[in-house]
Formats: structure tokens, sequence, C-alpha cells
């Protein structure tokens, strides 16, 4: 299904959407960030901060609660996740390219039940890239587009005045569907502009990996290297590159106590940061990943050799966030290329 839909009929566009709790981009003290509608939309973002993954996979989430009364057998309670559907507007080509390596993940061995839960409400209503957000996004080298569909269900493309619109999948047609009205069809002309459109968003200049398809052989043979203590140096292990990340999908399980008589609680489950000194900290005391290198190195390998080697792609989607926000300047695009140059 493809459409034309004049910009100032987005709004009534998000209001025909009465089964969906509407998200998009919001600036907030200086940063783009995905909040509830509450006004006017706004679709003229740079990309958010953080990624759009926590709608699917938020960043704590309560598995079941738990009461032990003494003399009676433990009392546990399943929480699943339920609530609205939701329609999130203004995801970037990068982070919809995310969304099936999440859906890898979560369903490769076997099936996260709280994940997918939430996942089947979820319908992702992507903005095409006219020109790089970032002057650090890289989604070329990675097998990426600026106008990419992956993981959508809804295309925008900026035409000027009116978006060129592109349903993906049946969640897509349904969100156009809900205001058909507001729509016509395209023109000739619509269709030759949206091809330049795409074409010069494709040509213009991005930084880059070079040789990305050599990385996990080279990133193999480089595990041993003393490159990775070198280029981890400045990391303060804040774990900021992988928080932002929109593939990053490690996490931790706790229980959190609420009081002691009766016992009572949750069971959580909390996103982790393999650039903790702590993850892969062993309860006798070892740590085989001790220093930032280590680290580094896993981060890294991770993104470019290890899902690589499981799924046959490369788990970076080239949003460049972990390069924007790192506090101290590393750079995963000069990581990657220097060992990869230095690899024997």
């Amino acid at each position: 299904m493809e459409k034309i839909l004049e910009k100032k009929r987005v709004d009534d566009w998000v209001a025909a959407l009465t089964g969906y709790e509407v998200h998009a981009p919001a600036l907030e003290e200086g940063i783009w960030g995905y909040q509830p509608i509450n006004g006017p939309i706004r679709l003229d973002h740079t990309n958010t901060k953080q990624p759009p993954k926590e709608f699917a996979f938020p960043q704590r989430e309560v598995f079941f609660s738990f009461e032990q009364i003494k003399g009676e057998a433990p009392r546990l309670k399943q929480v699943m996740p339920s609530g609205p559907r939701h329609a999130v507007f203004g995801v970037r080509p990068c982070d919809g390219r995310g969304v099936p390596r999440m859906d890898k993940v979560f369903n490769d061995h076997a099936q996260d039940a709280y994940y997918n839960a939430r996942r089947k409400n979820v319908a992702y209503v992507g903005l095409a890239c006219n020109k790089p957000p970032s002057a650090n996004c890289f989604c070329l080298s990675v097998g990426g587009s600026p106008v990419s569909t992956d993981g959508l269900d809804v295309q925008l493309t900026d035409l000027g005045d009116r978006y060129f619109v592109k349903a993906i999948t049946e969640a897509g047609k349904d969100l156009m569907t809900a205001a058909g009205k507001l729509f016509a069809d395209p023109s000739a002309a619509d269709q030759k502009q949206l091809k330049q459109v795409h074409a010069a968003a494709v040509a213009h200049p991005q930084r880059a990996v070079n040789n990305p398809d050599q990385a996990p052989a080279k990133l193999k043979a480089s595990f041993k290297s003393p490159l990775w203590d070198e280029l981890a140096q400045a990391c303060i292990g804040c774990g900021i590159c992988t928080f932002l990340c929109p593939t990053c999908h490690c996490f931790d399980i706790n229980d959190e106590v609420q009081g002691k008589a009766p016992l009572n609680g949750q069971r959580v489950r909390t996103w982790d940061n393999c650039q903790f000194p702590d993850f892969t900290m062993h309860s006798s005391g070892h740590n085989p990943r001790e220093g930032t290198g280590a680290r580094l190195r896993q981060r890294v390998c991770h993104k470019f050799q290890y899902f690589y080697e499981n799924f046959g792609m490369h788990q970076c989607i080239g949003c460049g966030r972990c390069i924007t926000e790192c506090p101290v300047g590393i750079d995963i695009i000069h990581v990657v290329n220097k060992v990869v140059e230095n690899a024997g």
C-alpha cells in the first residue's frame, strides 16, 4: 500500500489511531526521546538519544511476584505484560534494522514470552533519512541503508510538504486504513520524486567501516592482540555505549525483597552491561574479563564477529550513538578499522 499524506494531516492521522498509544520523538532539555503524543507531532528530529527497543524490551520488567508465609507453601503470581498497542512514529531506518535482530535473539533457541507479548503490540512507523541525522552514521557499512524498511511496519519519506507513506506489513496497513480518507494515491511525479530522494540519500557521504565483510575473520584472528588494551585505555566502564545501543540485549535477573514477615517481593529482569567490571565476575572471585581491553573486545566482537557467525549479519546497525555519546571518545569505527588493519 502506497499513499501520499500532507504533512499538515499527520496529527489527524494520529488522532484516528484510537486503538493505539502513540509515541513520537519529543525534544526535552535539548534531547530527543520517545514520548506519548501530547500535542502536535514532530518529525523534524535528528535521531533519538535512546533507541525504541524499550517498547519490546523495557529496562526493567517484573516476571512474577512471590510471598512466603511461615508454614505455608510459597505463593507465586506470574506478571505477564499487558496494556495498549503502541504505534511508534519517527523510527529511523537504522533503529528499524535493530528490530529483527532483537527478534532473533529472543526467539533463537527458546522463545521469550515476555518479549514477544510486548513485541506483538508494537507497530513501528519509520522515517527515511534524506541525509544522515548524525555525523557518526555508518549504516551503509553494515548492510543497511538510509531508506531501509527492515523491521518497520510503515515507512515515511519526506517529499517537502508531504510524506510518501508505504505500508510494509499487515500491521502497517491497519495503521493507514484507520485514517484512509486522509491519504491520496501517489502520482507519477510523486513516484519519480521518491526515487530521486532515496537515491540522493543513499549517495550521501557517511563514515565507513573498512572491509566489513572481512571483519569477522580478522577480529577472530586478533583475539589476543595487545591493541584491545591500547584502544580501551580511556574507557571508564560507564556502559553508555551499550545502554544506548538498539541491539544490545544483555540482562540480569534479581529478586527484590520487600518485606520479612511475610517474605514477599518480585523477580525482575533489568538491562545489564558487558562493559561493567562485574558483568562476568564468577562466584569464586575470578573475572575472565578483568580489564577494559577484554570488555571492549567483547562488545566489538559481539557486534562484528559472534553475531555474524550465528546469524549471518552484523549486529551493529550503524546508528553511531555509541560514538556520539561516549564521554571519552571511544569510536567503534576506529576500533574495528584499527584491529582489522593490524590483524595477522
